[in-house]
Order: C-alpha cells, then sequence, then structure tokens
C-alpha cells in the first residue's frame, strides 16, 4: 500500500471495510434497479461509478479488479446463503447479520452434503438485505438433491443379463441322448417360414440381451423422471411488485425482498391481496407489526 495525493492507494490484496462495501452497494443497488446489471454481469459505466464512489467516500483509490473481486465475494455468500435460507430451520438474523439455525440436525444435515456452508454458522454478512437484491437467484435445487433414476436403470440392466447368462438347464431326456448344457451358448431355437427349425447362435442371443437391456433401461429412466417443478417469479417480477406499493419505506422493501426471494408461497400471497392491504401485511412478516 503507498500514499498518493492523501489517499491510500493498494496494489494486488485489498482489505475492505464496512465503510468501503457500503459505498460499493450504494452504487451496485442504484444501477441494479436501473436495469444495468445483465445475464453476462455488469455494464461497464457501473464498474467506473463504483470506483469513483468509493475512492470518493473511503479516500481509498481502488481499481476495477478489486470491484470485481469484491462482487466475486457477495455472489460466493448470496449463493451459499440462499442455498441455506431455502430449506426449512434455517432464518437470517437481520439486527445481528447472522444465520439462525432452528433446527440443529437439519444442519449437521446439510453441512455433511454441504461441506462449503459449514463456516456460515457463525459468520457475520453484513449489508445482507442489498447483497441479496444484487445477487440473489433461484435454489431449487441444492447439491443433494441427486436422481436415483441411473442407478435404478443399471440393477435391472444387470438383472437381464444376468438372466439371460445363467438360464435354468431343462432336465435332460430319459427317452434320447442326452445333450450337454452349456451355459456360455443357449441353445435356443426358431421356426422360419418354410417350417425348418433354425438355432440361435451365440452371436444372436447376445443380440437379444443387448435389446432387452437397453428396453428395461429405457423403461426405469422413464419411471424415475421427475415431473417440472412450477416456474418459480423471477426477482425482477418481485421487485416490481413491491414497487408497485405506495409508502413502503426502502429498509422495508429490501426485507420484503429478501423474505420473497427466498419463498414463491409468501409471493403468491402477497400477490393475492388488494393493493392497500399489502404494505400492512409486509410489516406483519418482516416484525414491524
Amino acid at each position: 500500500m503507498s500514499v498518493s495525493n492523501g489517499k491510500k492507494k493498494y496494489r494486488g490484496y485489498l482489505t475492505w471495510t464496512d465503510d468501503m462495501d457500503q459505498a460499493l452497494l450504494d452504487v451496485l443497488v442504484e444501477h441494479h434497479n436501473n436495469g444495468d446489471h445483465t445475464a453476462n454481469g455488469w455494464k461497464a459505466h457501473v464498474y467506473s461509478a463504483a470506483v469513483r464512489n468509493v475512492q470518493e467516500k473511503c479516500n481509498v483509490d481502488i481499481t476495477k479488479d478489486h470491484v470485481m473481486s469484491r462482487c466475486k465475494t457477495f455472489d460466493k455468500h448470496c449463493n451459499v446463503l440462499g442455498r441455506i435460507l431455502a430449506h426449512d430451520g434455517f432464518e437470517w438474523d437481520q439486527d445481528r447479520n447472522k444465520l439462525v439455525i432452528h433446527n440443529e440436525d437439519a444442519w449437521i444435515r446439510y453441512i455433511e452434503k454441504n461441506k462449503a456452508a459449514a463456516c456460515y454458522q457463525h459468520k457475520v454478512i453484513k449489508n445482507w438485505d442489498a447483497i441479496s437484491l444484487i445477487f440473489s437467484r433461484d435454489h431449487a435445487a441444492t447439491s443433494e438433491d441427486v436422481s436415483a433414476g441411473a442407478e435404478n436403470g443399471q440393477e435391472v440392466a444387470m438383472k437381464v443379463a444376468e438372466d439371460v447368462r445363467d438360464p435354468t438347464p431343462s432336465s435332460p431326456s430319459t427317452s434320447g441322448p442326452s445333450i450337454q448344457y452349456r451355459p456360455e451358448a443357449p441353445m435356443l431355437i426358431q421356426s422360419n417360414k418354410q417350417g425348418r427349425v433354425k438355432r440361435f447362435r451365440t452371436k444372436d442371443a447376445l443380440f437379444c440381451m443387448s435389446g432387452d437391456i437397453k428396453n428395461s433401461f429405457h423403461i426405469s429412466m422413464k419411471s424415475n423422471e421427475t415431473q417440472e417443478e412450477p416456474k418459480s417469479a423471477c426477482p425482477k417480477e418481485i421487485f416490481a411488485a413491491l414497487q408497485a406499493i405506495p409508502n413502503l419505506a426502502r429498509d422495508d422493501l429490501l426485507r420484503a425482498y429478501c423474505i420473497l426471494t427466498n419463498s414463491d408461497r409468501k409471493f403468491e400471497c402477497l400477490m393475492a391481496l388488494p393493493m392497500d392491504m399489502r404494505k400492512d401485511w409486509l410489516l406483519m412478516e418482516i416484525g414491524k407489526k
């Protein structure tokens, strides 16, 4: 770190303070609401505005790379915490800026399959309302959601192959010469159009076996297909609905946004109410009434 023109100038690693975070997030929230946050990232002028605001308010000389690195950190926090809060038994404490765990058993099960989330049990994340507003995403699918379709299909296929490979030999006839049974080359017969008996060779048996395995595998996979879930409301739709509520304070809007982006059911309840009742209902949800 060096000092130039009275400003602290950072090269390489930068430790962000609470004031620097606040100055950065103020700019990002404003431009997010203006539609400058696209699927490919922020538009170029947003980085310039963020760097300028942090420099002016915190008297530090930072670069676009510092801003991009901090945004990656915010995005990681939002991704991990968003997945946690999508499960029952977990809640965010707005006053202490920490995760609240109501169900210890559920938490133990969760971190067994999501080890990267363990450090968030006691981690303090300030400005969560702004972070969740900017970087929130859908978390319908979690890392522990595993489909058993492929496993079931493989088990069926292996069972079919085993049945064909190890058929039960028939009892030898007492009236004629005995025929030696060879498991590796099953003796199958079929009548052709001329009425003659055709003997199935090994390659014919293997061809039939592969067809049975393929059909059984497809049937098993189809039976394990999950039904398509209803489409969740997008963050922009939720934010627009909150902006339409008259006299809703900025802090209340952000708290309500955090709740509704983690619960499609609550957003449906909000939209079912007449406009003059929505503000009162939201204040009850965030604990102000």
